[in-house]
């Protein structure tokens, strides 16, 4: 079983959940914290897979509680940012941090399953992995696909989302920035589905845009992959 601590300020909240990962297959609820403080000592007394971590916590924010379990506790937890918060510095700041996602509040149940079935398929390969062999491109593409494209939204397809994301961090790897029409174009797209497909990765973290001002008309959105 994949332990899970749930950390939220609202009792209620994390009851709901809670329930929710109860209710997906291959995990369990191993304590709820509702403070900062208490989110650190859990993590450190009952050592759990992963910790799915508000960012308004009444003690301190989640921020710093997710750059104190990478720094300051001997546990590693993965950890899912589940919050009301979607400025960009949050999203950025938790991206450094390390976390695997990030659901913005009020979502279904759906959401978050999607994001637990992922994080199962990612704990699954690693712990497949042998300790004393070198990991192979296909499996690293794998594990850091998982981490940084996100599960697409309904409508869009996870095979075509990592073709969009490769046409991306290609684009960045040679210094620069593309728009969907130029993104389409290489991915065999239509303009609109890249942009679709580009604009999911911004909200994800994964990829940041910029406004480019020509003459008239419209500035044209430029995507690149985030720092």
């Amino acid at each position: 079983m994949i332990r899970v601590l749930v950390v939220d300020d609202d009792f209620m909240v994390a009851k709901i959940h809670s329930g929710y990962v109860a209710r997906v297959e291959g995990f369990e609820v191993v304590a709820v914290a509702h403070t900062g403080a208490d989110a650190v000592r859990a993590v450190v007394d009952l050592r759990p897979d992963l910790v799915l971590l508000d960012i308004y916590l009444p003690d301190r924010d989640g921020l710093s509680v997710l750059r104190e379990l990478r720094t300051r506790t001997d546990a590693d937890p993965d950890v899912l940012v589940i919050t009301a918060a979607n400025d960009l510095d949050t999203v950025r700041g938790t991206i450094r941090g390390g976390a695997l996602h990030y659901l913005i509040k009020p979502f279904q149940f759906d959401a978050l399953r999607d994001q637990l079935e992922r994080f199962r398929s990612l704990h699954g390969t690693l712990t497949e992995l042998p300790g004393d062999a070198p990991a192979g491109q296909q499996e690293i593409d794998q594990l850091f696909g998982t981490r940084r494209t996100g599960t697409p939204p309904k409508g869009l397809a996870e095979e075509t989302a990592e073709v969009v994301h490769r046409v991306l961090r290609e684009a960045s790897a040679h210094g620069g920035d593309l728009s969907a029409t130029e993104c389409a174009s290489a991915s065999e797209l239509s303009r609109v589905s890249a942009r679709k497909y580009l604009e999911h990765f911004v909200s994800v973290g994964s990829a940041e845009v910029r406004l480019r001002y020509g003459g008239t008309g419209r500035p044209e959105r430029r995507y690149r992959v985030a720092d």
